[in-house]
């Protein structure tokens, strides 16, 4: 048992200032505020104590990729995110051969059953070949019955999410096939009508992918995407919180339109992340980095990003404007609850003891997930 105190602990009731909070083997016993009942083992110096993140849309980071399907790579990636506040991560791929997304689906499915990653997220190939973003429009193809059938069983119950484009032919069908098979069925990278995107919401679509991004905008005469997924109250959106994929105001719009219980915040971060400006891999395509910002090398479209959930956090409260109550919300709260994780996402006794300690200007200091400090103890981060 280890009793940590003298923090500024956000919790789903409030911000408990000062908080305290008992750690009993990987699990919160105890949360309360004002001064510890017992013994202190450490005092956190009114540092913040947030939910550890939930990332339920990242490639890679750390110069490595999820996509390689490789145990070594893929500690690399979940090591480097875990430094930066993220104590479950998915797994997402891109758009790629069958045969290439076959071996990657199974080996990552070993992965989830070793606890490395929390599921894995199919961002395609079942895409708009329109609204394809850094996808390789060369393997972009409708979703056929079988070939979801089998990546489904591949995963052996590891895919989580599956995005689709719900315009193409067959993909409401497969919106309804993947919501039966267990999974998450995403509304991304959609050309679609408003009154497609609300039949693939009624078929059990309860996710827009990176929402504004891959989609058309928002138009008063044809709200598409956008506006079904913002007005549907089933309907959780990620959105990607880094200033380069979104401006603050329209974050801001999403979440007062949606409220903090359907916004995810997402870093769809790839292998550049953490690293330095220069060419990196996605897929078969290449990417360029300047300052910091991801596109396909000799093109303008995006191509994922280099932001950590740390760095997201970060600005919904300094760039949004959200309270850190609401920040912790979208950064781990939500996403938690919409696939099922009911041991995680809060400071609250019976939970995980995954959180984070943050400074006074929101940067990461220390990490604890299931118990065990990630980055050392706050006090030797000092």
């Amino acid at each position: 048992m280890t009793v940590l105190a003298n923090a500024r602990v956000v919790t789903p009731a409030g911000v408990l200032d000062p908080g305290w909070f008992e750690v009993t083997g990987d699990r919160l016993t105890s949360v309360g505020s004002g001064v510890a009942p017992t013994a202190v083992d450490l005092d956190l110096s009114g540092r913040i104590v947030v939910p550890g993140f939930v990332d339920t849309h990242v490639h890679g980071g750390g110069g490595a990729s999820y996509l390689s399907a490789t145990p070594e790579d893929t500690a690399t990636v979940v090591g480097f995110h875990r430094a930066h506040g993220t104590t479950t991560t998915f797994a997402s791929l891109i758009s790629t051969t069958a045969d290439e997304l076959h071996r990657q689906v199974a080996a990552l499915a070993d992965l989830v059953s070793d606890d490395l990653l929390a599921g894995i997220h199919l961002e395609g190939p079942w895409l708009s070949t329109a609204r394809r973003g850094a996808h390789n429009p060369a393997v972009l193809r409708p979703p056929a019955r079988e070939e979801v059938a089998h990546l489904l069983r591949l995963g052996r119950g590891g895919v989580t999410m599956v995005t689709v484009a719900p315009e193409l032919p067959g993909g409401l069908d497969a919106v309804r096939q993947i919501v039966d098979a267990g999974a998450v069925a995403a509304v991304g990278h959609s050309d679609a009508d408003y009154a497609t995107v609300l039949a693939a919401v009624d078929r059990g679509a309860t996710v827009g992918t990176h929402l504004f991004n891959g989609m058309p905008p928002l138009h008063h005469r044809t709200p598409g995407p956008v506006g079904a997924l913002l007005e549907d109250s089933r309907v959780t959106v990620e959105l990607i919180a880094d200033g380069i994929h979104l401006h603050p105001a329209a974050i801001g719009l999403a979440v007062r339109s949606a409220g903090v219980d359907r916004v995810s915040l997402v870093t769809d971060a790839m292998s550049a992340a953490g690293m330095g400006d220069g060419v990196y891999g996605l897929g078969e395509q290449s990417v360029e980095v300047k300052a910091g910002v991801a596109r396909l090398a000799g093109g303008d479209s995006i191509a994922g990003s280099t932001l950590t959930m740390g760095g997201a956090f970060r600005f919904a409260v300094h760039d949004v404007g959200l309270s850190l109550e609401q920040a912790a919300r979208v950064a781990a709260t939500t996403p938690a609850r919409v696939f099922g994780l009911a041991d995680r996402g809060a400071l609250e006794a019976g939970l995980l003891a995954d959180l984070v300690v943050l400074d006074a200007d929101l940067a990461v200091v220390a990490v604890m997930r299931r118990g065990c400090w990630v980055t050392g103890e706050p006090g030797a981060a000092r």
